[in-house]
């Protein structure tokens, strides 16, 4: 049964906020009402320019006229490759509105990358900011038909949206899904603009806000929650070109919300601590945080500095939004309350969904979708639980389940959890290791937050870490229990999205 959950976000803002939304079927509804509301408030500062609703209405209309003029049809599949900036803005609303499906093409591939996308997507063509055309150059000579455009193409006129509905295809996002191969999940108009509507829900103020941008627009956490919300909300989006100006442009622009993944945020913090001041600006009300486990230490600290942190959960196959946590402050480790229109069931620990927010499927890829879809549901190779209160935890992943000769079933992000609780440890990693003996036991290897230890004056640092590690490792069961701890004086390594790679047998 599709759960309509809406009611139980309406306590944490004010009546007039949450009457203000309201739910569109397309992305052609939602931005022409955006244009027609918020007219001239700036949508997007990028590269020193301010652009208005008005003006990016209009330039999104122009560049209609563009794909128009090249020949491309409703429901016709378009690459969007280019870096974060207005360029990829307009260009992406353009695609969607005008019945193109946009297929975001991260900015890092290379020209046979590329390539391989436009076959494998079926493109007709591709849109690209000038610096990336070189990177076209292989795919025109070996897949000639697709056609390419930059985003400084003149126009030859405005072409309006396209009448849609909420099952028309929007968007191509790559995902490594419950596999970790790279495939491309088709969202649906509706799907999309569902996942842009529950980024509202749970946020004290939301409207009219100010988003520095840091994420990239080709992660779904950045194109749904950062982009497309800021959008549908009225308000101001700061692309940051270079993280390196992080800092730099918080300073100069004052953001009122910000949307990180776990090692940003930490990131932040230890620099505030550092310098003995908030580097993340005293405008800055709320960190919308994801895309990794969220630590309770995050929210607490934040707490502190008078920023709420709201962590979440979400996947690409159904618009980055599942839950939100609007009581992050109360159980900082819960990913909260479940996002409306949406049916769920726990099978063997595994949650699986359907609902408005759901991907069509993965495109071109027959076998990844039976083995990702049964009954309707979508089983999302996360092993969870809810709480009395219908709270939300994630408590590990299907495929990283360790399975010991003794018959166990060891979850490594449940044990993690444990160790990650000690306020000196900022990430850990628990994993199956076969000693020269033959013997498979658990090893574990920490990274100290050492903002944190360096305020205990140790001269043994390591040698106080293992102790305190060992006083949780006894409190474990006894086959959950780690035989190796390992003190890290360096980051794990991470992919694109900022989760930890796992090791594999060691």
């Amino acid at each position: 049964m599709i759960r309509d959950t809406r009611k139980l976000f309406e306590k944490y803002t004010d009546k007039e906020t949450f009457d203000k939304i309201v739910e569109y079927d397309t992305v052609c509804d939602m931005w022409e009402k955006a244009v027609k509301e918020y007219g001239e408030d700036i949508a997007i500062e990028d590269n020193g320019e301010k652009y208005s609703y008005k003006q990016l209405g209009e330039d999104v209309g122009k560049f209609r006229a563009v794909y128009d003029s090249m020949g491309l049809n409703k429901g016709d599949r378009i690459g969007i490759f280019a870096p974060n900036g207005y360029d990829f803005v307009k260009m992406f609303l353009a695609a969607v509105t005008a019945g193109l499906v946009a297929a975001v093409l991260p900015a890092h591939l290379d020209e046979q990358t590329v390539f391989g996308c436009s076959i494998k997507f079926s493109l007709k063509a591709i849109a690209a900011e000038p610096t990336l055309n070189d990177r076209l150059e292989f795919m025109k000579s070996h897949n000639p038909a697709v056609k390419t455009v930059i985003s400084t193409a003149e126009p030859t006129g405005v072409s309006p949206a396209c009448k849609l509905n909420k099952k028309d295809p929007a968007v191509i996002m790559f995902t490594g899904g419950t596999t970790g191969r790279s495939k491309g999940a088709l969202l649906s108009h509706g799907a999309l603009m569902q996942g842009t509507v529950n980024g509202c829900y749970g946020v004290e103020a939301v409207f009219h806000q100010r988003y520095l941008l840091v994420l990239p627009l080709s992660h779904v956490f950045g194109l749904v929650r950062n982009l497309m919300t800021s959008l549908y909300t009225g308000s101001t989006l700061f692309i940051c070109r270079n993280n390196k100006d992080m800092f730099k442009d918080i300073a100069a622009f004052k953001p009122t919300i910000m949307v990180m993944v776990p090692a940003l945020a930490e990131m932040s913090l230890n620099l505030s601590k550092q310098f003995g001041r908030n580097m993340l600006g005293d405008s800055l009300k709320c960190i919308i945080c994801g895309a990794a486990t969220v630590s309770p230490y995050l929210v607490s600290e934040y707490k502190k500095l008078g920023i709420k942190l709201l962590g979440g959960y979400g996947l690409t196959e159904t618009a980055n939004l599942v839950s939100g946590n609007p009581e992050s402050e109360k159980k900082p480790e819960s990913v909260g309350i479940l996002y409306p229109h949406q049916d769920v069931k726990v099978v063997n620990g595994e949650l699986w969904i359907k609902g408005e927010n759901l991907m069509d499927g993965y495109v071109g890829d027959d076998e990844e979708n039976k083995a990702a879809f049964e009954d309707g549901y979508f089983k999302t190779g996360d092993l969870v639980r809810f709480d009395d209160d219908g709270m939300l935890y994630i408590v590990g992943r299907c495929k990283e389940i360790i399975v010991l000769p003794s018959g166990e079933n060891i979850s490594p992000a449940e044990i993690e959890a444990k160790f990650n609780e000690l306020d000196v440890i900022q990430d850990s990693q628990v994993f199956e290791y076969i000693t020269e003996s033959g013997e498979h036991v658990l090893a574990l290897e920490v990274v100290p937050r050492m903002v944190e230890v360096a305020k205990l004056g140790l001269a043994d640092i390591t040698g106080y870490l293992t102790e305190e590690l060992q006083k949780v490792n006894q409190k474990l069961l006894p086959f959950e229990r780690v035989s190796k701890i390992t003190i890290r004086d360096k980051d794990f390594e991470r992919t694109p999205s900022m989760k930890i790679k796992r090791y594999k047998l060691q």
